[in-house]
């Protein structure tokens, strides 16, 4: 009887020794002489394979019942050296084949690398008279040499120790492997065989440190391959097993010329080469990753194995950014992951990994920082994600886990109670996706720890808690030591038990907590971007018994810890500047020396946040996005006056108030000094500026892709311009080149008068005058603190409101009242120290720079409202005395000044008018037109004038005529965007002009602007210290000298003051924009029986 198998297909065919094969092939042993063989198939990536070949089987009287199938790995296609190695051995019997009749049967094996080996076969039963007397060609004589026995052996010790990790079977196998070499001299067929398997045991024994020449071990690769030329069907194979030998040299070695080697022979282009590649592990070192762009460059577009080379290198990039917390790699991981989404549609295999791989890259852009679009397209994609992953998938919980960390994320910044509960919610169902014995289980015990901590901490549910604690410690007995993630689960049960500790006051908890955060750095490179993590749970611990046990030397631990996290270079700024805030709040509670260290770390942290951001308007994102962070300027130099160091208070409100306009007046510095005595250097540095200034962007890209290259190009043109920067500083005379100014350096902006910062603080209000000569001089306002400041702030907005609605002739007493106020308690106290210590005289011009809270409070119109003690006449006001102005900053005043250098010998008047504006911008204006006509009038002959009104006023004219003219009046509709000042505008006849457009409007020769409309010199809520008004942006943009607005305009009645103010300003013929703020100060006492009280506070000056 002859019995045909038909071998259909095998599954879980995981190879021991786990080489990679060549082939996979089945071998039935009928009896210790005769064996069977079957075709070699091909592995494939899932560990299955399919033959579809027929194994004849010859079964005679004397045939024993027994007999053995086996599973076995070919190393070589074209001619085998022995019999491979073993994957899976199954003893049976003829009986149990024929008891399957014609139908297909899996037959299982014992299990190899944990999964069991199945075969698919069939079974049919021919009669003699079929065979035809082929029974000579059916069997294969099992009659071996010697080479062959060895090498057999060889592959079963090798095997052996790869399970068992024996040393002593890896020196059993090389021996073997070595006799076999010995007896396949040159030319010998097997000798390209004998040298691969010799190399390959070698190889592993030099990656377990026993002393192998690596050199020796790679001549006998070089020297297989050397026998296996292209063309030849081992050649592919025989080509990866150098490449996997040379990235292991480099691993131990990390010499360079192992992977550019490797690079080379990837060059060739072999598609089962690349495939090989992109199975190898990850390998994070900059000769890896060089490596894997190799690899990627070699899948152009179209090749099948692109989008698996994109994921490999960007899995590379992030494991390096992981390491040294570089952005840059960071925003190639993400720029790699969004090309292999794009290649790779939904239905395709790797769609879902793809697309998840890419939201984690953008979770952990968000946190390193702050960018909330990041954090927004990462939660929509984890959430396509989850809707690919229905109840059953086998990546569900991976999609829950990953969901719910973001929406933690989103939490902890905006505390939506809706984000939190569906967190915890996903988390608890991935949590029951990985029961006991899931490799994952870990992982998903720590995260939904994670989130009821957090939950406990801003909701305080006190049983959230104990549960949290509960979850990490299950999540650390599942990590063994050198666990990856580890070092995580030590520092988030450390910050559990600290709040615990902060609830029962047991030491234990405190001193576990220390610990764990101890074992934590322990286990982590010293610029490793988590050690942040661990300084920052170290102060919380340290403080948190501090407060419980008043020992200072956890008071001293904690602000060390503090340090140490803020300074932590790898680590993103958000969270440094987020440490370093709660350093400076903790040091001003307890009083403890290092708050002004903090405030100095926190600024210069937050500047250099700021300035990475590609546009305007997200870098005002990123300076409102730090609660508590508004009053930082101002707390730091408060913290300065009560250390009675009046001059490092200035330096530190000049360095951290004005952020925006400081940083976009970088690109616009004046460089005359440096182009005499470095033509080169100014040369170089004008034009990075010019092209810095070019590429920031006015807003953000709603192409998410765009946005990103943009962000990238901007912050490498930014990294040259620092370089350079850097670099001119190195020149003789200019060390302090575009540095924070110093006090010498600020006080020229009191060249003309004094200048008077008024600090608005949680912790003390008061002022510093700056004047023209001396030492600053401080004035305290004992009465004041910043609460009452915030209820002055409200009233003056009520009053002011509740005013529009009086008849002109009514006396405004609530609103007198409230200047009054501002007279006796903040501006007289003033007033007395300029006349009586500085002397400074009647009717000169003193300038305003208010900070905080002042800003909204109209300190020019400070008045006592009293008559004479003797009841000879009226109590002088602020404006009887001194001329005032206002500058946001002092280095605005500087820059205004240095630019009256720009000398206009025709000046060129431009009225501008708009009274029907466009759809959306409000009303029309029914004395505009006539304001124009009463302003030309005005205006002296000398001046080339031009009147824009009507279909003229339109945006792009308004522009064209800020531009090309060095005078302008605006008439129109104002209106200050409260939620995003950028967009203040100015309404036109087509669309607004915006305080954007003016921004980015460069007119150096302009001298000055008087804007006859509402709200142009309004400050912004979020951030008041920076002063972003459509006043403040025509100052910026170049004019010297600007009326603004601080509320609505009655336009009927602010026409007197427009006539007074131009009136006295060309009295004697003369266009001069210094004269502006007299001319305002005579105008509005010239009106006082016309115009009413808050419509003559509306108008100030800013400027020169």
């Amino acid at each position: 009887m002859l019995t045909l198998s038909t071998v259909i297909n095998g599954r879980n065919l995981k190879v021991p020794s786990q080489r990679i094969p060549a082939g996979i092939y089945i071998s039935i042993n009928l009896d210790s002489s005769r064996r069977c063989n079957s075709a070699i198939g091909v592995l494939l990536s899932d560990e299955s394979t399919a033959w579809a070949d027929t194994v004849t089987l010859y079964k005679s009287l004397d045939t024993p019942l027994a007999l053995s199938v086996e599973i076995r790995a070919s190393f070589e296609l074209d001619r085998m050296l022995g019999n491979g190695e073993v994957v899976g051995k199954l003893e049976t019997s003829w009986d149990a084949l024929l008891d399957h009749r014609s139908e297909p049967f899996n037959i299982s094996f014992p299990s190899v690398l944990s999964v069991h080996p199945s075969l698919t076969l069939k079974v049919a039963v021919l009669l003699d008279s079929d065979i035809q007397d082929s029974r000579g060609a059916l069997l294969n004589s099992v009659s071996e040499c010697e080479i062959a026995r060895n090498t057999d052996a060889g592959h079963e010790r090798f095997a052996t120790y790869v399970t068992s990790n024996t040393i002593s079977h890896l020196n059993d196998a090389i021996q073997h492997f070595q006799s076999v070499l010995d007896q396949c001299p040159v030319g010998h067929l097997d000798r390209a065989a004998a040298f691969t398997n010799l190399a390959w045991a070698r190889l592993q024994s030099y990656i377990q440190n026993d002393s192998q020449d690596v050199d020796s071990i790679n001549s006998l690769f070089h020297e297989a391959l050397a026998l296996r030329p292209q063309g030849h069907p081992d050649h592919p194979l025989f080509i990866y097993h150098l490449l996997q030998a040379l990235i292991w040299c480099y691993s131990k070695e990390g010499t360079a010329v192992y992977i550019q080697e490797s690079a080379q022979l990837s060059c060739k282009g072999i598609d089962y080469v690349i495939r090989a590649c992109n199975n190898l592990p990850t390998d994070a070192s900059d000769e890896g990753i060089h490596f894997r762009q190799v690899v990627l460059d070699l899948c152009t577009l179209g090749s099948e194995h692109r989008p698996r080379a994109l994921q490999e290198l960007a899995q590379a990039v992030e494991g390096r950014f992981q390491e040294r917390g570089s952005i840059d790699d960071l925003d190639q991981c993400i720029q790699l992951r969004r090309e292999a989404v794009s290649l790779c549609s939904q239905g395709h295999p790797g769609h879902y990994t793809y697309l998840n791989n890419l939201a984690l890259s953008l979770h952990y852009r968000f946190n390193h920082q702050d960018n909330s679009h990041d954090l927004n397209e990462a939660i929509s994609l984890y959430e396509e994600g989850l809707r690919l992953c229905p109840v059953g998938n086998t990546y569900r919980d991976f999609s829950l886990d990953n969901l719910g960390l973001a929406l933690r994320t989103r939490f902890n910044r905006h505390s939506d109670v809706n984000d939190i509960m569906r967190a915890i919610s996903f988390h608890r169902e991935a949590l029951t996706l990985c029961p006991p014995g899931n490799p994952y289980r870990e992982t998903t015990l720590h995260n939904l720890a994670l989130v009821l901590q957090d939950r406990y901490a801003k909701l305080d549910a006190s049983e959230d808690l104990d549960e949290a604690i509960d979850l990490y410690r299950e999540s650390l007995q599942l990590q063994q030591h050198g666990h990856p993630s580890r070092h995580k689960t030590l520092d988030n049960l450390s910050s559990a038990l600290r709040y615990r500790f902060t609830q029962t006051q047991r030491n234990g908890d405190v001193e576990e907590a220390i610990r764990l955060c101890q074992e934590s750095l322990e286990t982590l490179s010293s610029r490793h971007p988590d050690r942040y993590f661990s300084y920052m749970v170290l102060q919380e611990t340290y403080l948190s018994r501090y407060q419980v046990q008043y020992d200072l030397a956890d008071l001293s631990l904690a602000v060390e810890n503090f340090r140490l996290a803020s300074r932590h270079p790898t680590q993103g700024f958000p969270h440094r500047i987020r440490e370093a805030i709660d350093w400076a709040h903790q040091a001003e509670v307890y009083r403890h020396n290092s708050a002004l260290e903090a405030y100095r770390i926190c600024l210069e942290l937050f500047d250099n946040h700021v300035m990475k951001r590609s546009t305007i308007i997200s870098r005002r994102e990123a300076a409102t996005a730090f609660r508590n962070a508004q009053s930082l300027p101002v707390d730091a130099a408060s913290c300065s006056i009560r250390r009675e160091d009046l001059q490092q208070a200035v330096e530190l409100l000049e360095q951290s108030r004005g952020q925006q306009w400081s940083l976009a007046s970088r690109f616009r510095t004046p460089l005359e000094d440096l182009e005499v005595t470095n033509s080169n250097f100014a040369q170089k540095f004008s034009e990075l500026s010019k092209r810095l200034s070019d590429a920031q962007g006015s807003v953000c890209s709603t192409d998410r892709v765009a946005a990103d290259l943009a962000a990238t190009q901007y912050r490498r043109l930014q990294e040259q311009w620092g370089a350079a920067v850097a670099e001119i500083r190195n020149i003789p005379g200019f060390s302090r080149f575009l540095l924070p100014p110093s006090y010498t350096e600020l006080k020229a902006a009191a060249r003309h008068g004094p200048v008077i910062i008024l600090v608005a603080s949680q912790y003390s209000c008061s002022a510093i005058i700056v004047p023209t000569s001396g030492e600053p001089h401080h004035v305290l306002f004992p009465r004041i603190t910043l609460a009452h400041l915030e209820r002055l702030k409200s009233d003056f907005s009520r009053e002011i409101r509740l005013a529009s609605f009086m008849r002109p002739e009514e006396t405004r007493k609530e609103l007198q009242i409230l200047l009054r106020t501002v007279w006796d308690e903040i501006m007289l106290p003033i007033v007395i120290v300029l006349q009586r210590d500085l002397r400074v005289t009647s009717r000169s011009r003193i300038w305003l720079c208010p900070t905080a809270t002042f800003t909204s409070i109209p300190l020019h119109a400070a008045h006592p409202f009293r008559t004479k003690a003797d009841g000879r006449g009226t109590e002088l006001c602020l404006e009887d005395v001194y001329i005032c102005s206002y500058t946001p900053t002092s280095s605005a005043l500087i820059r205004s000044r240095q630019t009256m250098k720009i000398h206009v010998t025709t000046p060129s008047f431009a009225a501008i008018g708009q009274s029907v504006p466009g759809a959306g911008q409000g009303g029309a204006l029914g004395t505009v037109d006539s304001e124009l006509e009463l302003v030309r009038k005005l205006v002296p002959t000398t001046a080339k004038t031009t009147t824009l009104s009507g279909d003229d006023a339109t945006r792009a004219g308004a522009l064209d005529a800020l531009r090309r003219n060095t005078w302008a009046h605006l008439a129109c509709r104002g209106k200050q965007d409260r939620e995003q000042p950028y967009y203040s505008r100015f309404a036109m006849r087509d669309e607004p002009l915006t305080l954007l457009d003016i921004m980015e409007n460069d007119t150096p020769q302009a001298e000055f602007a008087f804007l006859s409309a509402c709200h142009t010199a309004v400050g912004d809520e979020e951030t008041p210290d920076e002063v972003i008004h459509l006043a403040a942006g025509l100052q910026f943009s170049g004019f010297k000298s600007v009326i603004g607005t601080l509320w609505v305009v009655d336009d009927a009645v602010a026409k007197h003051v427009v006539e007074a103010f131009y009136e006295n300003m060309f009295k004697d013929g003369v266009m001069d924009c210094t004269k502006a703020a007299w001319a305002l100060n005579r105008a509005t006492c010239s009106v006082k029986t016309k115009v009413p009280l808050e419509q003559r506070m509306v108008f100030i000056h800013i400027g020169v």
